[in-house]
């Protein structure tokens, strides 16, 4: 496959998604396609309420005090602040990411690493919902400003090269933020060529390194893409100026974020088909890492099939591909957070406790001596079957010794919530439900928000929705 930056074929293409993001109407999106954005659109708003209850939902609430914000029109989910719509959006943004418990892009092309695509909700929904509820937007128009970010970020991240997330970019923060710009720019009506200014300025801002992986500040990615992007649309519609090739440039976002994009990947792709659908977006059952998911998904059938007790593993062998390692960096954790890109922990406490919810990924939990001890039998290596299998699949394959002679294997390259074995929109209500108890967030309400979601294209309005997710003042 070749990157290239300035080929003629590929001239016009800010443009293009330009006309793309102005021109698309909602009854041109498949069924499928709107079937499965609910789904999604469901899972981020109980991420919304579950992390908004973190520390860092504290912490966000905090640095708006400390910026002496007056009243917006636009809600921080599961609280009772209404806030301008950039801030609202970070806010959102923050805590759909905050427990790495959102949904995730597949890959189409064999040398995409899977963890390198995007998690496409987090930078999309809370901009489509920030600028909505200022604008009033019905729900079919806030429903049609979210699959556009989402496939706008997920055709950028599929088209660039992937050295982009192999030297450090996360591509969530870095591609993120044209979706949240394409979301709001569709929502205030901007036209074309003010698009392809909303989208310029957005890819300005476009930041966000791996480095800091399994701390604060890979969730602050997901809101700052969130927050940029609905700025970059506020800035243009201002008439503030931007080049009108910031994709395709030499010195554009794909040759300086990547070294350069394949252009068939995108350029008359947007749509063709909606990623949504085709390859698709996978919804977590777990918090951790999607790289972990196959692996923990084929660990729970292993351990429920075979009857396996903690006390009887002697050791378990985990192999992937040589990306999988790169983004699971956290051998030996020591916090909550580390523990969510941490193989060895997946796999550790689901053979302890049968489960790995919210609740498991504690800090008490991971500092636990039986878990570190588990821990310490678990070998995470790179596989050769695993390898051969493709960069686009996140094959693992487990392998476990007990100590009465027995040996157990089994293999997956998808996990659970993926569409190779999809969750459905009742399972997903389940999750949401979960996530707004561990919020404490009133079932009444949440209820509310299952049903609204479920018929959002009808919605006259999403006000009803956004004071559903609203904690009421004490």
């Amino acid at each position: 496959m070749s990157f290239n930056n300035s080929k003629p074929e590929a001239s016009g293409l800010t443009r293009y998604v330009a006309d793309f993001i102005c021109t698309t109407r909602l009854q041109d999106l498949p069924a499928d396609v709107v079937s499965l954005g609910k789904k999604s659109i469901l899972d981020g708003l109980g991420l919304a309420l579950s992390g908004g209850a973190t520390p860092l939902g504290g912490m966000v609430k905090q640095h708006f005090a400390d910026l002496h914000l007056g009243a917006g029109p636009s809600t921080v989910i599961g609280s009772h602040l209404k806030i301008a719509p950039r801030f609202a959006a970070f806010a959102n943004g923050v805590g759909i990411h905050a427990d790495d418990y959102d949904d995730t892009q597949l890959a189409v092309a064999t040398d995409r690493v899977y963890g390198l695509l995007t998690h496409p909700t987090a930078p999309a929904l809370p901009a489509a919902l920030a600028v909505g509820e200022q604008l009033n937007a019905s729900g079919a128009q806030a429903m049609l400003a979210y699959h556009l970010g989402v496939e706008v970020e997920c055709k950028i991240a599929e088209a660039i090269n992937p050295r982009h997330y192999q030297t450090g970019f996360h591509a969530t923060a870095t591609c993120g933020t044209f979706a949240a710009a394409a979301a709001s720019a569709k929502l205030m009506g901007l036209n074309a060529e003010q698009t392809a200014r909303a989208l310029s300025i957005a890819g300005s801002q476009s930041a966000g390194l791996r480095e800091n992986f399994g701390t604060m500040t890979k969730p602050f990615h997901a809101g700052r893409a969130s927050e940029s992007g609905v700025a970059a649309a506020q800035f243009a519609s201002y008439g503030w100026t931007a080049t009108d090739k910031i994709l395709e440039a030499p010195r554009g976002f794909f040759s300086a974020a990547g070294g350069g994009y394949d252009p068939e990947a995108i350029d008359g792709k947007l749509g063709k088909p909606w990623t949504m659908a085709n390859p698709g977006v996978s919804i977590k059952p777990h918090p951790s890492g999607s790289l972990t998911h196959p692996g923990m998904t084929e660990m729970l059938r292993l351990i429920r099939a075979n009857d396996i007790k903690a006390n009887d593993v002697v050791r378990v062998r985990v192999g992937t591909n040589h990306n999988m390692p790169n983004a699971l960096i956290h051998h030996r954790p020591t916090n909550e957070l580390q523990a969510k890109f941490s193989m060895e922990f997946c796999m550790a406490i689901l053979l302890l406790e049968g489960r790995a919810g919210l609740g498991e990924f504690t800090d008490e939990v991971v500092m636990r001596p039986d878990v570190k001890a588990m821990i310490e039998k678990v070998d995470f290596v790179v596989d050769d079957d695993a390898e051969a299998a493709g960069y686009h699949k996140m094959t693992t394959i487990i392998d476990i010794e007990l100590a009465d002679g027995r040996k157990i294997s089994g293999r997956s390259d998808f996990g659970k919530g993926s569409p190779a074995d999809p969750m459905t929109y009742d399972e997903v209500a389940n999750k949401f439900r979960e996530n707004a108890e561990y919020a404490k967030f009133p079932k009444a309400q949440a209820e509310q928000v299952v049903g609204m979601v479920r018929e959002l294209e009808s919605l006259p309005s999403i006000a009803g929705l956004m004071a559903a997710l609203a904690r009421k003042a004490a």
